[in-house]
C-alpha cells in the first residue's frame, strides 16, 4: 500500500498512533495495513525534522514498546482496557 492512497483521516490516525509510545508498530500494520517502513517515511514528511529526530530516539531506546518483541509480555492489547472498541477506524465516545 502506497502512501499517496490514504485519507486525511488515516493519516492523521496513522501518526496519532505512531506518537503515542505504547501502540505497536504491528497495531499500525494490523489495522491500515502499513509496514513500520511507511510508518516511518509518513512520519519523517509530516513531522519537523528535528520532532522525526527525537521521535525515532525515542522509538529505537531500550525502554521503547514500539516493538511488540520488545515489549513486556503481560501487555497483550493494543489499547487501553478502558476505552471502548473501535470500529471503522472511529473510536467510540465513552
Amino acid at each position: 500500500m502506497s502512501l499517496s492512497g490514504m485519507t486525511t483521516e488515516d493519516h492523521d490516525r496513522i501518526i496519532q498512533m505512531a506518537w503515542e509510545d505504547k501502540t505497536p508498530f504491528e497495531a499500525i500494520e494490523y489495522q491500515f495495513g502499513y509496514t513500520e517502513k511507511l510508518v516511518i517515511k509518513l512520519m519523517r514528511g509530516a513531522l519537523h525534522p528535528k520532532s522525526f529526530k527525537r521521535w525515532r530516539k525515542r522509538v529505537n531506546s531500550g525502554g521503547s514498546q514500539k516493538h511488540l518483541e520488545k515489549r513486556n509480555p503481560s501487555i497483550t492489547r493494543f489499547k487501553c482496557s478502558r476505552q471502548k472498541q473501535i470500529s471503522y477506524n472511529k473510536i467510540s465516545k465513552r
